[in-house]
């Protein structure tokens, strides 16, 4: 068994970690005192890309889908947490190196560690290898005790040392902090933003006027106080989430906008998938929801919503996959649950958390609060239906027995569908108890608690517990996954004085640090540009769009080289002709330079903001702009006496604006039914625009004489009569429909015959001669 290839963006990690460092993206906080592992810091390029990719995250969850947005606190008091799980469950798997506690690690990260040295062996069998990609599969869904066995059972020991390792156990990863001077209320740094948003669901229910579904989304900082912290931005002790929770009614889950997703291809890599050790499958995100792979259409309609934020930020298509929860990891009271995950330097990881919460965490706070956190949908039309109700007496027993717990477990028994409360007391009866769960807290329940009786009620609204689904986004892996795959080097990068590699982060436009950088051709045209300079600021800040300047004394392939490290996509030079009255042809204008192609374009500076703004909001694209102006190289060969940098120029040598003022005078005096019609027949109907200017097989073309008064030779030369050789010397059946021309009896040429050229039958010219 071969070995397994190395990760294809391994190979240029350490590379990039150089750059990202230099260039200050990012790097360790408190360097200058060593540094504390878990903790970084973003420079202003890093800084700039971040709050990029947030605000397109706005722009596509929050603008696009017409979400709200809260902001709540980093402190959470503890009773907040304790009702949500955190204080009791929100732990990793710990062991210590047996002879040398102070190293400890994480128990599945170590377990996984292995499990890919050993899928790397040579003599690897396919049984091993399956075994072998199982356990990594499974490595962050076993509890303790298994993962204990499964440590053993493959000879895991500490890395550092290979001494043999403790029992794992399970370590908080919250970080606890007291609130006020008394130190009386406990507190911790919260461990995810979701919880913001649930507790303040009643609120937004109301401002949103008691309608369901809708969504709630918060961008903010969590803390998880990370066994061993490690992999740069993948696993850090504070961190930024961005989630959503959106409200719906239990039960199937439609979503009005799936069909917009429902035919994307993505890769899924379902439990049943991952269990056989098989490959990912491509699967359409309409036959996935139909055949119930995914549980719903609005946690699939997440997942598209999702893939497509990923690649719109510039993560590679092929490099990203779905993966579902193992029925092992996945929490009790969730549906369906998905991953993700991007192909980077260390494999794949997990950047998005795609889940369906069911109507667990409002019911927690709402026990925990004794709040009603539900909400009502009013029937089309009032309905009789025969409910189970307990007794009072049943009740009050309840409640006796249960003390404290008693309200929330009522509670949750009077929320039941009628039919499962009925089966319930049915089943109690039968087997003298039965056991109900209540937010993670199991109780048993005698025959008598649940006794009750039928009852029909006329029923004119619905209430519920919404359910949530939840799609969680880890910004700063996103923003690792960003630069990986933006990551490249190119050979000679086109620059005669600058020979060599050179190392690019191809960003797109949406989300680089800066949209362009100015650079003046040398010291000579910073010295005068001073002007143009101001002026660019002034319509760069009007437009919102970050820029630099680079006007050092570097050459400006060095200056290209280096802006290019930092990911942005335009350079603007200006040089001696900017300045040159004389040119015409390039006087007020300047070189646009794009980043990936290093494809270079003359365009007035006037109009240069804009267009770079409309590139960056996706309204235009350099394709697009490469058809309206000229290359550098066009422009420079037109030089003093030509026209070639004027985006006009191209038209005006075929005469376009005047044949387009003669048919669109032809539309305003017929006055047809449908004019846009009318008018591109009439230009389909002219002959085409090599011929205007062609050469005739017995020689050029005379100069027609109507020329200097106006002639559009393409009209007025549309045709010669049979054997005429002179003007046009073109069959008559390339004739303008609006145009005869008629040559003179015994025409032999130029000079020899009379022209009269006639549309509509109005006589507009006439050359004797």
């Amino acid at each position: 068994h071969a070995a397994m290839p190395a990760n294809k963006f391994e190979a240029q990690r350490a590379d990039l970690e150089d750059l990202c460092k230099r260039r200050f993206f990012f790097r360790q906080a408190f360097d200058i005192y060593g540094g504390t592992a878990g903790f970084f810091t973003y420079g202003p390029p890093g800084c700039a890309v971040k709050n990029n990719l947030i605000a397109l995250w706005r722009r596509h969850f929050v603008i696009e889908e017409n979400l709200m947005e809260v902001e709540d606190t980093n402190i959470m008091p503890e009773p907040v947490l304790k009702a949500s799980g955190h204080v009791d469950r929100f732990s990793d798997f710990m062991v210590k190196d047996s002879k040398r506690p102070e190293l400890f690690y994480r128990a599945d990260k170590l377990l996984e560690d292995h499990m890919e040295k050993l899928l790397q062996g040579k003599d690897v069998t396919p049984e091993q290898a399956t075994e072998y990609q199982t356990v990594l599969n499974m490595a962050d869904a076993y509890d303790g005790k298994e993962l204990a066995a499964v440590l053993q059972k493959y000879n895991v020991r500490s890395p550092e040392t290979g001494n043999e390792l403790s029992e794992p156990y399970p370590f908080n990863l919250m970080f606890p902090t007291d609130i006020g001077p008394s130190g009386l209320i406990k507190g911790y740094l919260r461990p995810e933003t979701a919880q913001g948003i649930f507790i303040n669901y009643p609120f937004c229910y109301e401002q949103n006027g008691g309608a369901i579904p809708f969504g709630v989304a918060q961008i903010g900082k969590a803390f998880r106080n990370e066994i061993a912290p490690r992999q740069g931005l993948l696993r850090q002790r504070e961190f930024t989430q961005a989630e959503i929770e959106f409200f719906c009614a239990p039960g199937a889950k439609p979503h009005p906008k799936f069909h917009l997703v429902a035919d994307l291809e993505l890769s899924l890599f379902s439990s049943k998938l991952q269990l056989a050790a098989e490959a990912p499958a491509r699967v359409r995100l309409g036959t996935a929801v139909a055949e119930g792979l995914i549980d719903n259409e609005t946690l699939g309609y997440f997942i598209g919503r999702t893939f497509l934020l990923g690649t719109r930020a510039g993560i590679a298509e092929a490099h990203i996959r779905f993966r579902q929860h193992l029925p092992t990891e996945m929490a009790h009271y969730a549906s369906d649950c998905w991953d993700m995950e991007v192909e980077m330097s260390y494999g794949w990881i997990e950047c998005v958390g795609i889940a369906d919460r069911s109507a667990f965490d409002l019911t927690a706070h709402a026990n925990a609060t004794n709040r009603e956190l539900s909400a009502r949908e009013k029937l089309p039309e009032p309905i009789k239906e025969l409910r189970y109700a307990l007794d009072k007496k049943a009740s009050v027993a309840m409640m006796k027995e249960l003390k404290k717990d008693g309200k929330s477990v009522l509670a949750h028994l009077e929320g039941l569908p009628p039919d499962e409360l009925r089966a319930l007391a049915a089943k109690a009866k039968e087997a003298g108890s039965v056991e109900v769960t209540v937010c993670d807290k199991t109780f048993t329940l005698a025959a008598a608690h649940l006794e009750g009786k039928d009852e029909e009620r006329t029923v004119h609204e619905r209430t519920f517990v919404p359910n949530v689904v939840e799609p969680s986004f880890g910004i700063d892996r996103l923003l690792t996954a960003i630069y990986e795959h933006a990551y490249y080097v190119r050979e000679d990068a086109g620059d005669k004085e600058e020979k060599g590699k050179r190392a690019v982060l191809r960003l797109l436009p949406e989300v680089a640090p800066y949209k362009c950088v100015v650079c003046p051709l040398d010291a000579r045209v910073t010295a005068k540009y001073g002007d143009l300079l101001a002026t660019l600021r002034a319509k760069f800040a009007e437009l919102g769009v970050p820029y630099k300047v680079d006007d050092s004394g570097a050459s400006v392939g060095k200056r290209y080289a280096r802006n290019d490290e930092l990911g942005i996509p335009f350079g603007i030079t200006v040089d001696f002709d900017t300045f040159e009255e004389s040119k015409p042809a390039l006087h007020q204008t300047v070189t646009l330079r794009e980043r990936d192609s290093m494809g270079q374009l003359r365009v007035p500076v006037a109009q240069v903001p804009q267009l770079i703004s409309q590139v960056c909001l996706g309204a235009e694209s350099w394709e697009g702009l490469c058809k309206r102006y000229p290359t550098q190289e066009t422009a420079l060969a037109a030089g003093a006496g030509g026209d070639a940098s004027d985006p006009m120029a191209y038209l005006r040598k075929f005469q376009v604006e005047q044949l387009l003022e003669t048919v669109v005078q032809e539309a305003v005096a017929s006055r047809p039914e449908d004019p846009i019609q009318f008018i591109a027949e009439k230009l389909r109907a002219m002959p085409p625009p090599g011929l205007w200017g062609a050469t005739r097989p017995d020689g050029p073309r005379p100069v027609c004489r109507q020329a200097a008064v106006g002639c559009v030779p393409a009209v007025h030369l549309a045709r010669g009569a049979a054997g005429c050789g002179g003007c046009a010397g073109l069959p008559v059946s390339w004739a303008h429909p609006a145009a005869a021309v008629r040559a003179a009896p015994g025409c032999q040429g130029e000079g020899n015959h009379a022209i009269v050229m006639s549309i509509d039958g109005g006589r507009v010219a006439r050359d004797s001669g």
